[in-house]
């Protein structure tokens, strides 16, 4: 391990910890998992008597513990646990007030897994004692089962560079993280790499070793916690990482600038990137294998005001949403797409803006058609989920395989229905909407805000009013808004305006609180918003006419069209999620 290679790096929560107290007026830590010392005296300096003024144990018990540690010649707290009196988190919350330091709860705290992979798990094990943060004035808080030890202090200083501020934690919590970091260090069975030959960036392999260790180490936590996205941003002194969960970006580790040119380094050779070149951004891709499933990474630097930046989107191969029923549509919308899909005929377009979970739509809507009596053929950027009886292409712009490429030669496949990715250009809008006219279905996506300007991008595409009119048989417009999680949401009050606007009398509506399930966020997993616009004679007509898409829009109302707002005003009626995510979901709108 380097020593020195962390630099002046600080947490969003280092702030919070400048002065004392640390905890609110009602006596709440202002971070979470984090308690400060609360006995303004005590009797002694001996770990029996801080039990008993904290309420965990009865004097007698505590005498007895006492008596036999002294005659088996052990430590007081050793026996206080292995005799019951105290748990391993009780024993910690007594040494912190028995010493004056912080106490952290590690599955509340947010733990800086950038600073948990600066020591070897073998090691971290060995001291009963990990790193879970960066503090400002190159300090490093660590979280330890026993703070008296200070050989595993000046170990871990030495080790690291930064001072150690130590704070306590329970044995079994620190187990614990140690447990997840190693599986996540383990998770990764192999990296595919191209055959071409980089050159090392130092002779001392064991120079790379943590640079390594920590793109392994964040990949797959990303993946363990679902993130689409992974950023890599880089400041003055330190390099922010970031995952996108949810929809929603959050911090995830710290590293100094130092590791970060090694972390950049080592994931554009994994990327098969050129390595020298900092001055143009750059695409490429990699592909990690994660407790037996292939993961698909789509990766781009930035050579940005600060150092290169790398955005890692994250493709997981893995089983997708593939029946209508997991979509979250409510039953009148899931009831009109199930309809176009059965007539197995024209074009059924899937709108929305990028991360709106489209792809999975479609995946859904291949998942109804596919019943093994017709033949599909999908061209998509990239293979998100191979899929039994359908035969998938991928987009390859290197080697001139285009969309429009793809779709042309699937015509001549003899396909009954088709798939596009996406529909970005006029060539390959013109054949798709020829196809959905000579019998063939059609799914694809488009980028609109609603359903009804599809019709509309299609026209600015360069493809004829009345062909439109004639092709597309459905539009499902959609956001993807977070999930309220269930084991903390809790009930709130709306105000009269907010009520009396969205007719909301009379309706319990519920909002995030945060807990160790949902990692403080309130929120776990995401729902759909949908907005389904079937064709009718009369949108037929109006979209021969080529007319605005307010005009309709307001048609397909009075068909009973029900927006998107409307379909999230329901699922916060249902307890699915909160006013203040839909506001957030619809923004767009």
């Amino acid at each position: 391990m380097e020593v020195g290679v962390p630099e002046l790096t600080q947490h969003p929560h280092a702030a919070e910890r400048q002065g004392d107290p640390a905890l609110d007026n009602s006596g709440a830590p202002t971070v979470p998992g984090l308690t400060r010392p609360r006995l303004r005296s005590r009797s002694s300096n001996m770990i029996g008597d801080v039990a008993i003024q904290l309420g965990f144990a009865e004097k007698e018990r505590v005498d007895t513990a006492i008596a036999q540690a002294q005659a088996e010649g052990k430590r007081t707290g050793q026996v206080l646990v292995e005799t019951g009196v105290l748990t391993n988190d009780q024993l910690a919350r007594v040494l912190a007030e028995r010493l004056g330091l912080d106490h952290v709860d590690l599955t509340v705290y947010p733990i800086d897994m950038g600073a948990v992979g600066l020591i070897e798990v073998d090691v971290a094990r060995r001291y009963q004692a990990v790193p879970i943060e960066y503090l400002e004035d190159r300090r490093l808080l660590v979280a330890m089962a026993d703070p008296s030890n200070l050989l595993t202090i000046d170990d871990i200083t030495m080790m690291t560079g930064l001072k150690v501020q130590a704070a306590v934690a329970s044995l079994d919590d620190i187990r614990a993280l140690l447990a997840r970091q190693q599986r996540l260090d383990e998770s990764i069975e192999g990296i595919e790499e191209t055959e071409e030959a980089f050159e090392p960036l130092a002779s001392d392999e064991e120079t790379e070793a943590p640079a390594i260790r920590l793109v392994h180490s964040l990949i797959a936590q990303a993946v363990e916690q679902g993130a689409s996205d992974i950023h890599f941003d880089p400041e003055e002194r330190e390099m922010r990482v970031l995952f996108r969960v949810d929809g929603v970006i959050h911090p995830a580790a710290t590293m100094s600038a130092k590791m970060a040119r090694r972390v950049v380094s080592r994931v554009k050779v994994m990327a098969s990137l050129n390595i020298a070149e900092r001055r143009l951004p750059q695409d490429g891709r990699m592909a990690v294998q994660i407790d037996g499933r292939r993961i698909d990474l789509r990766i781009v630097t930035l050579p940005l005001a600060d150092g290169e930046g790398i955005v890692m989107r994250i493709l997981d191969k893995g089983p997708v949403v593939q029946d209508l029923a997991g979509l979250g549509m409510l039953p009148q919308e899931e009831e009109l797409f199930r309809k176009a899909l059965q007539r197995h005929r024209g074009a059924v377009l899937v709108t929305g803006p990028t991360g709106s979970g489209k792809s999975t739509t479609l995946y859904a809507a291949l998942g109804e058609v596919n019943t093994g009596e017709g033949t599909i053929i999908t061209i998509e950027d990239p293979v998100e989920s191979r899929i039994t009886g359908v035969k998938q292409m991928a987009v390859n712009a290197k080697v001139g395989m285009t969309f429009a490429v793809g779709l042309r030669t699937m015509l001549r496949a003899d396909p009954d229905i088709i798939m596009v990715g996406e529909i970005r250009d006029e060539e390959t809008a013109t054949i798709a909407v020829q196809a959905a006219i000579t019998g063939h279905m059609v799914l694809s996506t488009l980028h609109t805000n609603d359903a009804p300007s599809a019709l509309g991008r299609l026209a600015d595409m360069g493809v004829p009013p009345f062909m439109i009119a004639s092709a597309v048989d459905c539009v499902v417009a959609q956001r993807l808004m977070r999930r309220l999680c269930e084991d903390c949401k809790r009930p709130i009050e709306l105000t009269p305006a907010v009520i009396e606007q969205w007719g909301l009398e009379g309706v319990t509506a519920y909002g995030p609180v945060g807990c160790a399930r949902c990692a403080g966020t309130g929120y776990r997993g995401r729902i759909g918003l949908f907005e389904v616009m079937p064709m009718s004679e009369e949108i037929r007509r109006l979209a021969m006419e080529n007319v605005s898409s307010d005009d309709i829009a307001a048609q397909a109302q009075r068909e009973g069209m029900r927006s998107m707002r409307s379909d999230g005003i329901d699922k916060v009626k249902a307890g699915l999620t909160s006013m203040v995510e839909l506001g957030r979901a619809t923004s767009l709108n």
